[in-house]
């Protein structure tokens, strides 16, 4: 009794924020959304308790692989070689519409549900970036489409992707590469944001690669003319790549980090190895500059009188927008209307933001219009951009933390452990069901938006920016 006069009121409200009337299986959405919502907490909790990192996400994978299987759809595990990647379906023939969802965390920014910085296990990873409400939302939507096929309403099939590694290897290059949304027609994503906004944004494409240099160990006073310093030449391509930093577009961004610099003070060290990343939103711009920082590597090797050795890590496009779904998505967005906080949720909100140095504000619960362009796009990157050039994908942001809040940041891992991020989830969850119900009822929309995503791709090729197996074991 108590669920169902929560989703008449919650009905009411998305009615009276828009003028617009909710038809019956959107209403269905709604509520399958609210049957589930404890259980949905509840894992996406259990997520943000677990943190696990790229490719160790064992513990959440499987939360959510069993959770879809108790409710029905067919769960398939360690799809393209990957362990903690898995597929959930449930119908059969066209349209195949499918729903990405992350659970990787990032490392060494635990933090417990409070306004101040304050680690829940020192040292530890934490979701800073949502990705525990981020795979739990998804999967909501996913089941809730699955109800209103088995009450004859829909048909077609739906398809789940548990996507690991966003944050760093970015796994679902690999995935696509093994033909996982091959049958699909159109793809859901959403991302925790600050915002709620159907997402016609495109991102950063990127390129990731190891450099290691080998050298000849002596003692660093002694006899050090008999040494090879790698870790010279690892200091001489870091200063030719600060010094390019100037010669680059401005849109072009180069970042490195230093994994071994030498072990101790008094050897000559023979072993350097640096972690380097070049992004730009135009993969065509990206690559060339990808390239002259490899050519530096050569040259530090050659300066300092050592060897050396490039390893590609992976690469990842840029997304390639879609306004038809974009439009779809904003529909029912306005359908839902904005989030409500209680006091206490927005003085939450004010305190992470007092604590992070941002102007005291609270949350942002407004729907934003759709944008009228895609020239500004955001400062990250995504995997979802590989899926975007392969398959027709539609975004959505909802907010998850308060406004200005840094992301990658315990005060992200804050919001999204307590009812804030909740709210956000359940409502993406909300959102997104109601955004693939469209599809599964209207072929032309569908129609439509394959049109556009095969008009943006044109004539391009897409190559996946990976050499060998996904690394799982971080090699």
């Amino acid at each position: 009794m108590k669920n169902t006069v929560i989703t008449t009121l919650i009905l009411l409200s998305c009615f009276l924020a828009t003028g617009q009337k909710l038809s019956k299986n959107k209403k269905a959405i709604i509520a399958s959304v609210e049957n589930h919502k404890n259980e949905l907490i509840r894992i996406s909790d259990s997520i943000w308790a677990l943190a696990e990192t790229a490719f160790n996400e064992k513990g959440s994978s499987k939360i959510l692989a069993d959770y879809a299987e108790k409710n029905g759809l067919k769960v398939t595990r360690g799809v393209a070689d990957i362990p903690t990647a898995f597929i959930a379906t449930y119908g059969s023939g066209k349209p195949v519409i499918s729903i990405l969802g992350e659970f990787d965390a990032l490392p060494g920014i635990s933090q417990k549900t409070t306004p101040v910085k304050e680690p829940y296990k020192e040292g530890a990873a934490g979701h800073g970036c949502g990705h525990n409400m981020f795979g739990t939302s998804s999967l909501g939507a996913a089941i809730a489409i699955k109800e209103l096929m088995d009450a004859g309403e829909i048909k077609g099939t739906v398809k789940f992707l548990g996507t690991p590694a966003e944050e760093k290897y970015f796994a679902k290059v690999w995935m696509v590469k093994a033909g996982l949304w091959d049958d699909v027609d159109v793809n859901i994503s959403w991302h925790p944001s600050a915002v709620i906004e159907a997402d016609v944004q495109s991102g950063l494409s990127l390129i990731d690669f190891i450099v290691e240099f080998y050298g000849q160990t002596a003692h660093a006073s002694a006899d050090p003319w008999n040494g090879k310093s790698a870790s010279d030449a690892l200091e001489l391509y870091t200063t030719g790549i600060n010094y390019y930093r100037e010669h680059i577009l401005p849109s072009s961004r180069i970042h490195y980090h230093i994994q071994d610099g030498g072990q101790v003070v008094n050897v000559v060290p023979d072993y350097a190895k640096l972690w380097v990343r070049v992004r730009d939103p135009k993969r065509k711009i990206m690559l060339p500059t990808y390239e002259r920082v490899k050519e530096m590597a050569e040259g530090a090797a050659i300066m300092a009188d050592v060897d050396y050795k490039i390893s590609l890590v992976s690469g990842i496009y840029e997304t390639l927008v879609n306004r038809s779904g974009g439009e779809i998505m904003q529909a029912n967005l306005e359908l839902l209307g904005p989030i409500t906080y209680t006091e206490e949720e927005t003085a939450f909100g004010k305190a992470i933001q007092k604590a992070t140095g941002k102007p005291e504000v609270g949350m942002d619960s407004k729907i934003y219009p759709l944008k009228e362009t895609e020239e500004t796009p955001g400062g990250g990157s995504t995997d979802v951009g590989d899926v975007s050039w392969n398959v027709p994908n539609i975004n959505l942001g909802v907010t998850v933390a308060p406004k200005d809040t840094p992301w990658h940041s315990w005060a992200v891992v804050a919001c999204g452990g307590m009812s804030i991020g909740h709210k956000g989830m359940v409502y993406a969850a909300k959102a997104m069901g109601m955004t693939m119900l469209d599809l599964f009822e209207n072929p032309k929309m569908v129609t439509k938006v394959k049109e556009e995503f095969k008009t943006r791709k044109g004539d391009e090729v897409y190559e996946p920016m990976i050499d060998g197996p996904a690394p799982i074991n971080g090699n």
